[in-house]
């Protein structure tokens, strides 16, 4: 009599697994991902050092908006 795991999946045995597309593409978007990752935390450090506030060596001074009443 056949084994249980033999008689609900029959043509498991003909499938097999593409490691070098699985692998390529893994290192692809491993990359790609380190990549962006770099340039977002150099974007965020260098839009923070451009972006200062100093005129002549003072501070320009902010200006508060009053809150909304509904």
């Amino acid at each position: 009599m056949d084994t249980p795991s033999e008689s609900n999946f029959p043509d498991q045995s003909a499938f097999h697994y593409d490691y070098d597309t699985l692998r390529t593409t893994g290192v692809i978007l491993g990359v790609v991902m380190f990549v962006s990752g770099i340039l977002i935390a150099l974007s965020k450090k260098l839009k923070c050092s451009k972006s200062s506030n100093h005129v002549e060596g003072t501070q320009v001074p902010k200006t508060e908006v009053p809150p909304q009443t509904v």
